[in-house]
């Protein structure tokens, strides 16, 4: 038992890190779990649940067990038996004088404000509401709900169905969702360390959501085309690109962090993809470089990360109304300034993570008005409520002159 507290007083100072210290809650976890290797599977999805819960639920637990003034810790701790007593989970001996179960219970029963209840800041709830209407509340529903485990087949290494097979050996369950609609996505239904099998150190799939594989299908690379990934990050998609291309071509992977590219070199080496190469956007020079040289261009944009709350939830306690305003102007400037990589008749998809029409179909129809080169192809709007998946936007645009 007496480990057992640890485990709730680790699952605490994770939270008031993550909360005082504005940590990433995935850094966090993953922290935490390489300084306590004793940890057995049980306790690591004790915690990781714990802490995932509660960062969700975040402003809901602290309205509900009164602690908007305590000490970190100490709220933290509170907000863990909020976390139990809703999840029907019992309450250890030394949470027993914080509260009766009844009355959590009762108070949010009697809890009306939609923000609290859906679990958002207040401010963003708001602002979703202006944007969305009737179909923020859904949105956020779904987005509170956890995320699947989503795989892509590397078509490089072997096809979907293959790839089931190749899973089942090691004992992994997988499970094809619409092959028609999402020919490389699986979803592994039972948690577990899909990591560490042999099939992914062989390159065998990535980790990546049904909704995002759905960025690199629209721009539809062919093989044998220059490319161009231009926020590339460490490469998700540059890799479906690839694998697109049928490792043929040229794919130009771009970003301002190094570290992240390296990431991508290191994941394309045992993808079996040889046709990527990473540049460091350090001057204005890298882009002007690439002027009216690339057959398609992806713009997969810094956003809010709104679409992806269910495996992301701490990123809604970040956003304020300002971080929304520089994003909405980045977004922009690089819209604008990147576009000009296309070469004449060649596409261009932009696409965001997000749900929100200012960081999305507003974008689009403000930069058609100032580029008349451009024309717009076709545009998906993928609501979490709807496909059961991240919320995601894309846009197909085509350079005509």
């Amino acid at each position: 038992m007496k480990y057992f507290r640890h485990l709730f007083n680790s699952a605490a100072e994770a939270l008031a890190a993550i909360f005082t210290e504005n940590r990433h809650a995935d850094k966090t976890i993953e922290h935490y779990f390489k300084n306590h290797k004793k940890w057995g599977k049980r306790d690591r999805q004790f915690f990781a649940e714990t802490v995932y819960g509660c960062v969700r639920w975040w402003n809901l637990y602290v309205h509900l067990s009164d602690s908007q003034d305590m000490d970190p810790l100490e709220q933290a701790h509170r907000c863990i038996a909020v976390h139990l007593i809703l999840n029907s989970q019992e309450l250890p001996e030394w949470y027993g004088d914080y509260f009766k179960p009844e009355d959590i219970l009762a108070k949010k029963e009697a809890t009306t404000e939609k923000y609290l209840l859906q679990a958002v800041p207040k401010g963003l709830y708001e602002r979703g509401l202006a944007e969305l209407g009737s179909e923020w509340d859904a949105c956020l529903t779904a987005l509170n709900q956890t995320a699947a485990v989503v795989v892509r087949a590397n078509a490089i290494r072997n096809t979907a169905k293959e790839l089931i097979a190749r899973l089942r050996k090691e004992d992994i369950a997988a499970e094809e969702i619409d092959f028609n609609k999402y020919p490389s996505a699986l979803v592994i239904p039972v948690r577990g360390n899909i990591f560490k099998t042999q099939v992914f150190q062989a390159g065998g799939f990535e980790l990546q959501d049904a909704s995002s594989q759905l960025v690199a299908q629209l721009l539809s690379p062919q093989p044998g085309e220059r490319v161009v990934d231009a926020c590339a990050g460490a490469g998700g998609k540059t890799l479906h690109l690839a694998a697109l291309m049928k490792n043929k071509g040229k794919i130009i992977s771009l970003d301002i962090v190094e570290r992240k590219l390296s990431e991508l070199q290191r994941r394309a080496k045992r993808a079996g993809v040889s046709i990527i190469e990473a540049r460091v956007i350090d001057t204005t020079k890298v882009i002007k470089r690439l002027h009216a040289s690339a057959d398609a261009l992806l713009l997969d944009v810094p956003c809010s990360g709104l679409g992806v709350l269910k495996r992301n939830p701490d990123t809604k306690w970040k956003i304020t109304s300002e971080s929304l305003a520089e994003l909405n102007a980045t977004q922009k400037e690089i819209l604008n300034s990147y576009s000009a990589i296309v070469k004449k008749g060649g596409r261009m998809v932009y696409a965001t993570c997000s749900v929100l029409p200012s960081e999305n179909e507003n974008q689009v129809a403000e930069f058609l008005k100032t580029h008349p080169q451009w024309s717009l192809v076709m545009e998906k709007k993928i609501l979490p409520q709807e496909s059961g998946f991240d919320g995601f936007y894309m846009a197909l645009l085509e350079r005509k002159e």
